[in-house]
């Protein structure tokens, strides 16, 4: 059996010009929405990303017709067969828990598989839960999933004890057709859970967003089908502005507005870079180098947890003490050890740094880092635990001294647009290998 696997070589710093598209975590949540309409609905500017073909894979076997066409996606709902996701979807990514609301919606009940992803952290279901109950379903916890029924969902009010971005989610799917009036308080309020509510409007639903973190969400009686265009993904523009920092260079950035970078980009320019933002395209440059800098992550519209991932790398390359304060998961720092392996300067605390006590205080998480630059980066074969870790060991590897081979990169190919194809046009020599289970390796 053989995986994939890149061989990278540092050369020259990476410049050039990358067009992002939309986010993996908005193109998924609309596919899951276009399953409620009473007809077809089609989303535009969709990556190519692994997530896609999974989700893709789940709804037709619920019945749905998926066809894909560039960046275009159509889903049209058929009648669902079996309102179960088989299990063989188990664990491939989050998708699942949100189907619970449509599902229930289509059929009276529901049975997913518990959910996957990355593995940066618990990602409880309990939210998910409390709120459906709350709306009138009966849901079970099993073993290997969970199940649900209902005569009719109903509007609720719901409390969210955190923003969690699948719960806000989860109840603007359940919300949209139950019968009344559903709030939200405490509700996650980022791009991509306002850009599932904005194709649920465009849907007919009726949704307000107020200034206290509720959402309130009147239910009708039915959805149409509807067309959106993506937002350019916000994780995937910061990264590629790192990977030109990090080594160097600068890479222009198409296709993501400013105002989802905002906080990013001070950050960025408070570490010593300059920026170039036009309505087309942001570029960062740092000809006269980065200084270090305190981060903590947040919700939005605070530092998002995913932006943390290459910063880090980016700390090893900046003059003097960097840190950074995790407050969103309490497993993000999985992918440190390979950076570690690569030379990176890294000590990790399960403490509160560079912030005020956040809610992983006095839990033994390790979630805050300290991070000493400029180090002197160097070749490794690392294995990739993550998403956005994927990114983080790529970009390390481009400032390197010698090859790297990381491992693991169907992770990266899971939630980032044809990264090799993206990061070759920016000047990386990266050859795709396999690797059989001996770690031997061929082309």
């Amino acid at each position: 059996m053989t995986t994939p696997a890149w061989r990278i070589e540092p050369g020259d710093p990476l410049r050039g010009e990358v067009r992002v598209r939309g986010s993996k975590n908005a193109v998924t949540k609309h596919m899951v929405a276009a399953l409620m309409a009473d007809g077809p609905s089609t989303v535009e500017n969709a990556p190519d990303v692994g997530d896609v073909g999974i989700t893709r894979d789940i709804l037709r076997s619920l019945g749905a017709e998926v066809e894909t066409d560039e960046d275009r996606i159509t889903v049209a709902p058929g009648p669902i067969p079996e309102p179960s996701v088989g299990m063989s979807f188990s664990g491939l990514n989050r998708i699942p828990i949100l189907l619970i609301g449509p599902l229930l919606h289509r059929a009276g009940e529901a049975f997913v598989p518990f959910v996957g992803g990355d593995r940066i952290g618990a990602r409880p279901v309990d939210f998910h839960i409390s709120a459906l109950r709350s709306m009138g379903a009966e849901v079970d916890v099993l073993e290997d999933g969970i199940r649900a029924r209902t005569t009719g969902l109903r509007g609720a009010s719901i409390a969210l004890p955190y923003p969690s971005v699948g719960a806000t989610e989860t109840v603007l799917l359940a919300g949209a057709l139950a019968r009344g009036r559903t709030v939200v308080r405490g509700a996650a309020t980022e791009p991509e859970v306002v850009e599932l509510a904005l194709l649920l409007q465009r849907m007919g639903a009726r949704i307000s967003f107020m200034p206290d973190r509720r959402v309130i969400i009147e239910g009708v009686d039915r959805l149409s089908g509807a067309h959106a265009t993506l937002a350019g993904d916000r994780n995937e523009a910061f990264s590629y502005l790192v990977a030109g920092l990090l080594t160097g260079g600068s890479v222009k950035v198409a296709g993501c507005a400013q105002d989802r970078l905002v906080t990013a980009i001070t950050t960025l320019s408070r570490m010593g870079a300059d920026l170039e933002i036009t309505d087309d395209w942001i570029m960062a440059s740092a000809p006269h180098g980065l200084g270090p800098a305190a981060v903590e992550t947040d919700t939005h519209p605070g530092f998002m947890t995913d932006w943390q991932t290459p910063l880090m790398v980016l700390f090893t390359q900046a003059e003097g003490l960097s840190v950074l304060h995790e407050t969103v998961y309490e497993n993000r720092f999985v992918y440190v050890p390979a950076l570690q392996e690569m030379g990176c300067e890294i000590e990790l605390f399960d403490t509160c740094l560079g912030g005020p006590g956040c809610r992983f205080h006095d839990t033994g998480s390790v979630h805050s880092a300290v991070v000493r630059g400029p180090s002197k980066l160097r070749g490794a074969e690392v294995e990739v635990p993550d998403v956005r870790a994927g990114f983080s060991s790529v970009i390390a590897a481009a400032a390197a001294d010698g090859a790297s081979v990381l491992r693991g990169i169907h992770h990266l190919e899971r939630g980032y647009h044809r990264p090799a194809e993206q990061l070759a046009s920016i000047g990386l020599r990266l050859e795709r290998q396999e690797r059989d289970e001996a770690g031997q390796s061929g082309r």
